[in-house]
């Protein structure tokens, strides 16, 4: 079979071509995706809650949390066993912090932070988790951001789910201080990263705390 218009052995790889190295990063965090959605899948609810309700103690308990105004959470994907941050909205409204939940728009994909005063402002738009309205006040830059994440590693650097909307956020709001929450076993060692990933600043899982060190590797 002829391999004719291709890049030539030892020529330069054409501009958007993705190198062999990026081409197994991809393809690892393919597979890893669906390992990572398996286990946590098959963790018991009960195990789930009592997991998060460590975590946001965590949370609540770092100091930049504690002078933050404003603060990015997420509401958890339908099914997922995702980390419920739920009962820490309510703690922060009463601390008087603004909560602000990612919100995806529909004709331009674009995912920012929009402001809510509670629970009631939020509604299902096809993606399985609930977004504040489109028009809701946009905050650029939350004080905190606190990410979801398949798993991470000690670097800061997260697997999520593929689409790249915090990917995208966090380098829009650089100044944020990210947070990635986690249950203790999605905690890895290294997670493979792309060109367009951008690292958290801080990891949170259920038995312990981690300031990234981005020359871990």
């Amino acid at each position: 079979m002829s391999d004719e218009g291709g890049p030539k052995e030892h020529e330069p790889h054409p501009r958007g071509s993705l190198y062999s190295d990026e081409i197994i990063a991809t393809k690892v965090k393919a597979e890893l995706r669906k390992r990572m959605r398996a286990v946590r899948r098959a963790t018991p609810l009960a195990s789930c809650e009592a997991r998060s309700e460590k975590i946001r103690e965590r949370i609540l308990a770092l100091p930049e949390v504690e002078k933050a105004a404003t603060i990015a959470l997420f509401f958890p994907i339908e099914g997922r066993n995702e980390v419920d941050l739920r009962p820490l909205d309510l703690v922060l409204r009463e601390r008087g912090k603004t909560r602000v939940y990612p919100s995806i728009d529909p004709d331009t994909n674009r995912m920012t932070f929009r402001k809510v005063s509670d629970f009631s402002e939020l509604d299902e738009r096809g993606r399985g988790f609930l977004e504040p309205a489109y028009d809701a006040e946009e905050i650029v830059c939350p004080d905190v951001i606190v990410v979801p994440a398949l798993a991470a590693a000690p670097s800061g650097h997260r697997l999520g789910y593929g689409a790249g909307y915090y990917d995208r956020a966090l380098g829009a709001a650089k100044d944020a201080f990210s947070v990635i929450v986690i249950y203790d076993y999605q905690l890895l060692m290294e997670v493979p990263t792309l060109a367009h990933d951008v690292a958290c600043r801080y990891v949170v899982t259920d038995t312990r705390g981690l300031a990234a060190d981005p020359v871990v590797t």
